[in-house]
């Protein structure tokens, strides 16, 4: 069985005919170095295999260039474009993303983050309200740069990055009320995170501003089939609501299909239907779902940003938070569009 071989330094300053220094100007951006010698050393390290070792060179500055993903709900659509957004970014700029799943309740989570700590890893990104606050106090104790998304926090030191969630809820009330319903509904999880309460307190603020009441209906996690759950609940009660708008998309396409399917309702003929994280499902012919954009490219930039200018930009470590737009992304299940 062959034995992995790691190729030095100075294996490829000898067979190049040059001191190993003029190997490490060759592989270090804006280092001066002279067009053959920058040749003789290309055509030996591809000769011999050698790659850089970024990890080592940057454990020497007290850099690894690793980020952490702390996450929730690895399996939604919204979950994974954030992290494909975040990921992309992150190789853009020569860092690694290191991903911790938190769906997990017990000891795991804590272990895994431990671990990552234990590489030196720079940084943590926390994408949603679901791991406990105390992973945020674990970060920022091993001097990890922090950045919070849709969380609420508060302390000193991360970035947080938010939605205008009750903003968002507000537009949507008024669309239900130009599209002629009056018997408003806000189907909801049970997972509590910030952004999804959020949005339901905006929505009943709004209609209350209205004089108008919302009936409000939370089950399970933020999934499909809570929102066929949710359906049932509240297309069989005494007065049937006539707008619903569901604290995600994942909800509002399992709504939607038990509304048609179950109860043979006409969306949005007789039902408005509208969602909130504009998923590629949303857009489907079956569904044409009305719903809110997160702006993923922006959240990710503004992140690794902030990340690659900490130091500079806010070196007392203070608080610092950023308040995105969502675009309303208007389709067919709201009546009027």
């Amino acid at each position: 069985m062959s034995q992995k071989v790691f190729v030095s330094a100075q294996e490829v300053a000898d067979r190049a005919g040059v001191s190993r220094s003029a190997v490490s100007r060759t592989f270090t951006p804006g280092a001066s170095v002279s067009p053959e010698t920058r040749r003789k050393v290309l055509d030996a390290a591809e000769t011999l295999g050698y790659h850089v070792n970024h990890l080592a060179r940057g454990l020497m500055r007290n850099e690894s260039g690793i980020v952490c993903l702390i996450v929730s709900d690895l399996a939604t659509p919204h979950r994974s474009g954030l992290i494909k957004a975040l990921t992309q970014e992150l190789q853009n700029t020569g860092k690694i993303a290191m991903l911790i799943n938190t769906d997990l309740s017990d000891g795991s989570v804590d272990l895994a983050l431990r671990q990552a700590i234990r590489y030196r890893a720079d940084a943590s990104i926390i994408l949603s309200g679901m791991p406990d606050k105390s992973i945020t106090q674990l970060c920022l104790k091993s001097g990890q740069r922090l950045v919070l998304i849709n969380r609420d926090d508060e302390q000193d030191g991360p970035l947080r990055i938010n939605l205008d969630d009750e903003e968002a809820a507000s537009r949507i009330l008024i669309a239900f009320l130009r599209a002629g319903c009056r018997r408003l509904a806000f189907a909801n999880s049970e997972a509590g995170t910030p952004s999804l309460m959020a949005r339901e307190n905006g929505f009943v603020a709004t209609a209350r501003a209205h004089g108008l009441d919302v009936v409000v209906e939370r089950y399970g996690w933020t999934s499909y089939e809570s929102g066929r759950i949710l359906a049932q609940r509240l297309l069989t009660q005494s007065q049937r609501p006539d707008a619903v708008f569901c604290a995600t998309d994942l909800l509002a396409c399992g709504f939607m299909d038990a509304a048609r399917h179950q109860f043979s309702i006409s969306v949005p003929n007789q039902l408005c239907i509208a969602g909130f994280d504009n998923i590629e499902q949303a857009s489907w012919a079956s569904y044409q779902l009305t719903t809110f954009a997160q702006p993923l490219a922006t959240i990710a930039r503004e992140a690794i940003l902030w990340l690659e200018n900490e130091p500079v930009a806010n070196p007392e470590g203070r608080a610092s938070a950023i308040r995105l737009h969502a675009d309303l992304v208007w389709r067919s299940s709201i009546r009027g569009g």
